[in-house]
């Protein structure tokens, strides 16, 4: 709950208000990054977390958790996206407003550099025609959003 008030209130909120809005901008920050935050928030949910704090705080010592936490959050990041950067936008508005259904090498490439570089991803020239057309839909989606 925020603010000690129940989700239900929150949703019968006009959605222009400046309260739903800080609700919504609340909800986003409590978003997992990767693994370790998933694993926090089930060890809190679960009443595992505070038993281990308390245990370690009896004994003067650090539990690692935030560590793990940072470690594990690393290795396994969600999905988060970066930002498109301004000639990235062009690019692909260019490309969109285009209408077409053919891409070519040179158009591969580039997209190729935008996909990598926004998703933090490594994928390389493919000729299979669903890879390429699942890369350029989420490219798609990101575009959508500016």
């Amino acid at each position: 709950m925020y603010k000690n008030k129940p989700d239900s209130y929150y949703q019968s909120l006009d959605k222009r208000t400046k309260e739903y809005r800080e609700y919504k901008e609340y909800l986003a920050s409590q978003k997992s990054e990767g693994l370790g935050d998933t694993i926090e928030k089930v060890t809190k949910a679960t009443g595992i977390k505070q038993a281990v704090d308390y245990v370690f705080d009896k004994l003067g010592k650090d539990c690692g958790c935030d560590t793990r936490k940072e470690k594990l959050n690393k290795i396994f990041r969600y999905n988060n996206p970066k930002c498109l950067e301004q000639s990235e936008y062009e690019y692909l508005d260019d490309f969109f407003k285009s209408n077409t259904n053919i891409v070519r090498h040179q158009t591969q490439l580039e997209l190729l550099k935008i996909y990598n570089r926004v998703f933090s991803k490594n994928k390389k020239k493919s000729s299979c025609i669903p890879c390429v057309k699942s890369m350029v839909e989420e490219l798609r989606t990101i575009y959508k959003e500016y």
